[in-house]
């Protein structure tokens, strides 16, 4: 939860800690992703999805039913075996956890990888090795952890943090590169060099940051667009001269030198952005097609913003809804035509379950809330990622939820897995 902006009503934070899930990337052709989920009990379980292969399908939905023929369950057309040492999810649970058709592959406590409290999670696949990394934020810094095997996890190091130790602490890559931020008082843009990672021989070992970027001090997060090399600081204070002040909204960032990041500009016209995906749009909404836009989760709206042109950039609508608690971050489908929001403070101040918000995106000035799907448990939502035909929920005190979007363009989606941290 950010420190909001002036125009923005004062919200007290319920939660302190815990920002989200965000898969791996997964390998070409494959829907097994893998995923580490912020434990708010200080842990860090990995998981694999699919169903152990001797259970039976039951009276499950069409959504379910697709969810378990993807090749999630297969490995180069065999099926995939599980290690001794993982937990099969059987019969609703797995050493304890609440799960339906989520394995436990491995659990690395957070005092295992740097200590601390967690804070946020990426993934980078080393375009050379074909290695994947966990990138796990931490209160006091950033750890690395090498799951290319999942059932053995390897924590490589920490990169500790640029100023003190903050409860946010948010990591996007570009590239061979991680950039971070932190709520901690001018930390700034970290950068780091993640090919370091190929040649830790003895870990742990504590890295140095690679270069830094002063245009801002604390950031709630950082938004990147692969598409376009531009990343944006979001929820961002404490700005100097010369870079121009943002209001918490989106400071743009050029990292066509990745080690040495240039200013390109602001949208501060709707104040504080807490959390926004910014993408080159190719949706149904033709007059846009082409351009840059950041679906920005301000608060209280959902805001567009046409960042095309960083020096001048248009925002198209500032939309609100019924049941606003606190606007707190969403997702494209990947056809661009529907985005699924979560509202962190609606279950609470409503008193109703888990509620994911699908827009209509026919009409980026005119975008209009679909329908509302309301799960199975009472729990705040918090972060979700979307892979393909599927959407990763991370939700306090409910963990994992997976729901399929097969049915998304009539307002609906239907839980297929979970895993209950």
């Amino acid at each position: 939860m950010p420190q909001p902006a002036s125009r923005h009503r004062a919200i007290s934070d319920p939660l302190t800690s815990g920002r989200g899930v965000a898969p791996n990337r997964a390998r070409s052709g494959s829907l097994r992703v893998l995923l580490l989920l912020v434990c708010l009990t200080a842990a860090v379980p990995l998981f694999a999805q699919g169903p152990p292969a001797d259970e039976p399908n039951g009276d499950l939905s069409e959504a379910q039913r697709a969810f378990l023929a993807e090749p999630a369950a297969v490995d180069g057309g065999s099926a995939v075996t599980v290690p001794e040492h993982s937990v099969l999810c059987v019969d609703g649970d797995a050493e304890g956890y609440s799960c339906e058709r989520v394995d436990l592959l491995a659990h690395l406590p957070l005092n295992t990888i740097g200590g601390g409290s967690g804070a946020d999670l990426w993934g980078w696949t080393d375009p050379m090795t074909g290695k994947e990394y966990a990138l796990m934020g931490l209160t006091n810094g950033t750890a690395f952890v090498d799951i290319s095997d999942p059932e053995e996890p390897v924590h490589l190091g920490n990169l500790p943090t640029h100023t003190v130790n903050s409860t946010w602490r948010d990591i996007k890559t570009y590239g061979n590169y991680a950039y971070i931020v932190s709520e901690a008082s001018g930390h700034g843009l970290q950068i780091f060099d993640l090919t370091e990672l190929r040649s830790v021989t003895t870990p742990p070992v504590t890295f140095t940051e690679t270069a830094h970027y002063p245009g801002f001090g604390r950031a709630h997060n950082v938004v990147l667009d692969e598409a376009t090399g531009f990343a944006y600081a979001v929820g961002s204070r404490e700005n100097s001269a010369p870079f121009e002040a943002c209001s918490g909204g989106l400071h743009m960032i050029d990292l066509s030198n990745p080690t040495a990041p240039t200013f390109a500009g602001c949208f501060s016209a709707d104040g504080y952005t807490h959390d926004a995906q910014c993408v080159v749009y190719h949706g149904t909404d033709s007059e846009h097609d082409g351009a840059e836009i950041c679906f920005a989760s301000n608060e209280d709206t959902l805001t567009i913003v046409d960042v095309t042109d960083k020096g001048s950039p248009q925002q198209l609508s500032r939309t609100s809804y019924t049941g606003v608690g606190y606007t707190h971050q969403g997702w494209l489908t990947e056809d661009h035509k529907y985005f699924l929001l979560d509202d962190e403070l609606d279950e609470s101040n409503f008193g109703h379950n888990t509620r994911t918000y699908i827009w209509d995106l026919a009409d980026l000035e005119a975008p209009s809330v679909l329908g509302t799907y309301t799960g199975p448990v009472a729990s705040s939502d918090h972060n979700q990622y979307v892979k393909g035909r599927y959407v990763y929920q991370a939700n306090y005190k409910s963990g994992l939820r997976i729901l399929s979007l097969d049915d998304v363009g009539s307002g609906s989606l239907t839980e297929v897995a979970h895993f209950d941290i």
